[in-house]
C-alpha cells in the first residue's frame, strides 16, 4: 500500500481547530447467540445514540480484511501509519511507554506472568490478573536472582497487572525472535527461536530468553499462582516520522496502560499523566480538561472494553460501554471541532480474543453528509455515509474535516 505520510506532510497546515480521537479498545463484538445483539447493541447508550444521529458513521477495518491485529498495528493504523511499513514489536512499545532504560542495540520483550500446571502446560496466560503491587513483588524476586545471562544484562520492569517488560543489553543482539506465548491454554510455553537460523544475533537473543524462562520458573516454583512467564514482541526501538512534522499537530495522548502510551510517544505524541493506575473514565476526563488548551490533537484511550472481551465477560463489556456513554456529554462540552470514536480492533466476548471483524466509526464535525445511522453499533454503522474504510484512511479524514489539509494537485 502507498505510504501517504510524505504526501500528507506536504498538504498539512497548522490551524487552531482541535481534534479528539477516542479509542474504545476492542469495542467491536459478536452476538452471543445467532441473531442476538453484539455488546454495543446490547448496551444502553442514550448519549451515543443522540450523537450518532448528528454524525456520520461507517465501518473501519483497522489493518487488513481477515487479519486480527494486535493493539500496536491497530493503533499505528489509526494514527495514519501503515503497520506493514512501520513495524514495531510489543516489547518496544511497552518499554517506551513505561520509560524503561532502553537504548540503541537493546532488545525489549513484553512478558506475561502465567500459571503453569504440574505438567508445565499453560493453565492461565494471565495468572489470574494479579494486582500491579503483586507484580512488583514477584518481579523484584526475579530481578534479585536474574541480572545477567551469558554476558547480557537483564533489566525487569513492572507494566501492570500480569504484564512486565524485559530489556536485554549486550553485544550483537537481534530482535527477530519468535514468541514463547502459545496464545492458548493446555499446551506448554513455546521455545524462543530465531526467525532465521542464519541470524546469529537473533539466535543469541533466543538463547538468552530460553534461559531466562528456565531460571524464572525455578525462582517462582513456590509461588501459588505466578509460576511461569510467557514472552512476546521482542523488538528494538525504531525511528518513525513524527506527527508534528507530518500533520503539523501538537498532539497528546491520554492512556493509562504503558503499551498505548508507548505507541503514542513513538509517533510524537506527548503522553499526559493520569491519576491512578486504572482505567477510570473520570481520571481520563480530568487529564483531558486540564490540558485542553495546550494541544490541538488528543488521543483518548479506554482499555477495559478490550480486557472484558478477552475475559469472555459479555455483560462486563456492555457495562464498560455504558460507562463511556455516561462520560460523553462532558467530552462534548469541551467542544472539539472534530470528534471520532472507534476501536483499534474487535474483541468479541464469545471469542475471548482479538478478531478480524471491522469496528464501527463515528465522526462528528462540520461538513457532514446526511446519514441514516441512528446508533453507534456495528449494524447501524454499516448504513452510514462514511462507508467502509481502512484504518490508515482515518487521519486524513479527521484532518480534512478540521480544515488542516490543503488541496492535492493542481
Amino acid at each position: 500500500m502507498l505510504d501517504l505520510l510524505p504526501h500528507i506532510a506536504e498538504l498539512s497546515r497548522k490551524t487552531p481547530s482541535k481534534i479528539l480521537l477516542v479509542v474504545l479498545d476492542g469495542v467491536g463484538g459478536l452476538p452471543q447467540t445467532p441473531g442476538g445483539p453484539t455488546e454495543l447493541a446490547a448496551a444502553r447508550t442514550p448519549n451515543l445514540d443522540a450523537l450518532a444521529q448528528r454524525s456520520a458513521l461507517g465501518l473501519l477495518t483497522p489493518v487488513h480484511p481477515g487479519l486480527a491485529p494486535g493493539s500496536g498495528p491497530g493503533h499505528l493504523a489509526l494514527f495514519g501509519y501503515d503497520p506493514f511499513t512501520y513495524q514495531v514489536g510489543r516489547g518496544a512499545l511497552s518499554a517506551i511507554g513505561i520509560g524503561a532504560e532502553f537504548g540503541p542495540g537493546d532488545v525489549a520483550v513484553r512478558g506475561n506472568f502465567a500459571t503453569l500446571a504440574p505438567d508445565r502446560t499453560v493453565q492461565d496466560r494471565r495468572a489470574g490478573r494479579p494486582s500491579t503491587e503483586e507484580n512488583r513483588r514477584v518481579l523484584q524476586k526475579l530481578q534479585a536472582r536474574i541480572s545477567e545471562i551469558d554476558g547480557v544484562q537483564i533489566r525487569l520492569y513492572t507494566e501492570s497487572e500480569h504484564r512486565f517488560v524485559l530489556v536485554l543489553s549486550g553485544e550483537n543482539l537481534g530482535d527477530r525472535v519468535q514468541d514463547t506465548d502459545p496464545q492458548r491454554t493446555g499446551v506448554p510455553p513455546l521455545e524462543a527461536l530465531p526467525e532465521s537460523p542464519e541470524d546469529a544475533a537473533s539466535a543469541k537473543t533466543a538463547r538468552v530468553l530460553n534461559r531466562f524462562t528456565q531460571l524464572a520458573e525455578e525462582a517462582l516454583k513456590d509461588e501459588p499462582q505466578i509460576n511461569g512467564v510467557l514472552l512476546r514482541g521482542a523488538s528494538k526501538r525504531p525511528a518513525f516520522p513524527q506527527m508534528q512534522e507530518v500533520y503539523k499537530l501538537t498532539p497528546a495522548a491520554i492512556a493509562s496502560y504503558p503499551m498505548y502510551r508507548g505507541v503514542a510517544a513513538l509517533v510524537g505524541m506527548q503522553p499526559l499523566e493520569v491519576r491512578g493506575e486504572g482505567d477510570a473514565p473520570e481520571e481520563k476526563l480530568e487529564a483531558l480538561k486540564a490540558h485542553w488548551e495546550a494541544f490541538d490533537f488528543f488521543y483518548l484511550h479506554f482499555k477495559k472494553t478490550d480486557s472484558t472481551g478477552e475475559d469472555g465477560d459479555f455483560a462486563a463489556k456492555v457495562a464498560r460501554i455504558e460507562a463511556f456513554d455516561a462520560l460523553l456529554p462532558e467530552l462534548l462540552a469541551l467542544k472539539p471541532d472534530v470528534l471520532a470514536i472507534t476501536g483499534d480492533h474487535s474483541t468479541p466476548a464469545v471469542l475471548k480474543a482479538h478478531s478480524w471483524h471491522p469496528v464501527p466509526l463515528l465522526l462528528y464535525g462540520p461538513y457532514l453528509r446526511n446519514d441514516t445511522a441512528t446508533r453507534f453499533t456495528e449494524d447501524e454503522a454499516r448504513k452510514g455515509s462514511l462507508g467502509h474504510l481502512r484504518g490508515v484512511e482515518l487521519m486524513p479524514l479527521l484532518l480534512a474535516h478540521a480544515g488542516k489539509l490543503q488541496k492535492y494537485g493542481a
